[in-house]
């Protein structure tokens, strides 16, 4: 009874903190994750969180549908002769202009986040400090495909052809999720400016309703007046809806295109470096 007792007391006496230190020194800790890995984690954070609140997925498939239907028959008579002949110019426009007008919501979920505190628990993590943005920009991507693909079924219903088959589709709508990828960073940057989600969204509308609206994604530029056009012409909305429209168009707008990538790169460039300066001082 004494010899078993005397087991017992030794197995559950308390560990000294020198022991314990030793213990964990000597076990191999796991390697820092990449910095490929911990963006994906973020972005399927960013994809759980639309499983979890299934109405986010509202403005990429309501909205868009709305737009295109809206659009073609208002319009599509007095500006192309026929809602079957606008369509053929106009469905790659509203594409865009849908894609990009939800990007700002990339910002709105960042703002979100910050109110709640969920990054100071980000930033206590041992993980590349751009992955909770990038993973963001990831999940979100998800959102701007499905954007694409509902848009693109609904335009063959209503008697879209793209001349381009299913390459010019796809290239068109790669591009548009590159250039929707870097057009996000200036949203997050908005998203960690902004004290509340509503001003996030209000001063994403006043930047994007103009940008959006004045461009070639309804009509051709050359019938608007010369001051405009000036403006319009050097858009990058309007440089990605050519390329868009003329890769689905099976063409290749070699200019639009580089100078969509060109713009691309330049919001990443510029608007990367000022959102994770925000993001480590906040």
């Amino acid at each position: 009874m004494s010899t078993a007792t005397s087991t017992e007391t030794r197995e559950l006496a308390p560990v000294s903190t020198e022991s314990l230190a030793a213990l964990l020194v000597a076990k191999e800790r796991p390697p820092r994750p990449s910095s490929l890995s911990t963006s994906l984690t973020f972005g399927w954070r960013a994809v759980l969180k639309i499983k979890h609140v299934p109405e986010q997925l509202f403005d990429v498939t309501a909205f868009p549908i709305m737009n295109l239907l809206m659009f073609t028959y208002l319009f599509g008579g007095a500006l192309a002769g026929s809602p079957t002949d606008y369509i053929q110019f106009v469905l790659p426009g509203i594409l865009v202009m849908s894609v990009v007008m939800i990007t700002m919501y990339t910002g709105v979920s960042v703002n979100i986040d910050i109110e709640k505190g969920v990054f100071d628990r980000f930033r206590s993590l041992p993980i590349w400090r751009p992955s909770a943005m990038v993973g963001y920009l990831l999940g979100d991507a998800l959102r701007y495909t499905i954007a694409s693909a509902i848009m693109l079924c609904m335009g063959l219903l209503l008697g879209y052809r793209a001349d381009g088959g299913f390459m010019g589709v796809v290239a068109g709508i790669a591009l548009l999720l590159v250039f929707s990828f870097a057009f996000s960073w200036i949203w997050t940057m908005f998203g960690l400016l902004l004290r509340t989600e509503k001003s996030v969204m209000s001063v994403s509308m006043m930047v994007i309703f103009p940008l959006t609206f004045l461009s070639n994604v309804f009509v051709d530029p050359r019938t608007m007046p010369g001051w405009l056009q000036a403006f319009v012409n050097n858009s990058p909305v309007t440089h990605l809806a050519s390329a868009v429209r003329g890769l689905m168009a099976g063409e290749w707008p070699a200019a639009d295109v580089m100078w969509t990538l060109g713009w691309s790169a330049l919001f990443v460039v510029v608007f990367g470096p000022v959102t994770m300066r925000l993001y480590n001082r906040k």
